[in-house]
């Protein structure tokens, strides 16, 4: 069945140079996509479920933006948190189950660069989450209007935030060793940045101190630079928020590359 495979129309047409990457690359977007139900249909489920309850308490008493409904400031916010989630769950998840189930040496034995081994996780990941942040979107519009006033900045940082939770993914699945460290590094790390980071109010309704708290936290720049992009305002400058995004992206690919070139926590 062609729709269990989305990239059958792929298969003939890549050069045996990019075979191996290109396996590899399908087998970690198939492990998602052959279960789409908890991976993409689950997360839509749950950001429409915030949406509801959220926009319906508040939708009266919170007003952030000029001419923007409170309902209609959680969707990009909502799209935003869903995206960078599952696109650290792919990575690491994938990661932790071929260790703990001892198959990880079938991949570390392929003849496999670091780069392609980081380029083929990397890409099923940032689709998974972008699949997951665009559905959200389409689902969102039966129930309010969300302008898109800069694509451009919407695109960016779609890719930047998947890209770097992405590669945060391939650090956590190679650090852990047993699926309740990397329970723990969701729970108390992935998942605390990720609500405090604005997206269900803007930083300026809070005191100043929670202010300077909140603008330490990288997924605070992620989540306005993309808000930036549906209603052109933000809580700063779209270019700093790049600029730290981009940053930390850098920094982590960089750490990640050198784990998987020293075989860190893999060949030992």
């Amino acid at each position: 069945m062609k729709w269990l495979n989305p990239f059958f129309w792929l298969d003939d047409k890549i050069s045996p140079q990019r075979r191996g990457v290109y396996t590899l690359f399908k087998k970690e977007l198939l492990r998602f996509w052959r279960v789409a139900f908890q991976t993409i249909a689950s997360p839509i489920l749950t950001a429409l479920l915030y949406l509801l309850i959220f926009s319906h308490v508040l939708e009266s008493h919170v007003k952030v933006y000029d001419q923007v409904s409170y309902t209609a400031f959680l969707v990009p916010g909502l799209m935003m948190m869903s995206l960078l989630q599952n696109a650290f769950a792919n990575s690491s998840s994938s990661l932790i189950q071929s260790k703990v189930m001892g198959n990880i040496v079938f991949l570390l034995l392929t003849p496999l660069t670091t780069m392609e081994f980081f380029i083929a996780f990397l890409a099923a990941s940032m689709i998974r989450g972008l699949v997951v942040g665009l559905s959200i979107y389409l689902v969102a519009l039966c129930f309010v209007s969300v302008p898109t006033v800069h694509p451009g900045w919407i695109i960016t940082f779609a890719l930047c935030g998947s890209a770097l939770l992405g590669t945060f993914g391939v650090i956590a699945g190679i650090w852990a060793d047993k699926f309740d460290q990397m329970a723990a590094f969701q729970n108390f790390v992935i998942m605390p940045l990720t609500f405090l980071s604005g997206v269900f109010y803007s930083i300026h309704s809070l005191p100043p101190f929670w202010q300077a708290v909140s603008q330490l936290n990288p997924f605070f720049y992620m989540i306005d630079g993309f808000r930036y992009g549906f209603f052109g305002q933000g809580d700063v400058s779209p270019w700093l928020s790049l600029a730290v995004v981009a940053s930390f992206l850098l920094g982590l690919a960089w750490l990640c590359l050198k784990m998987l070139k020293s075989g860190y926590k893999l060949r030992s």
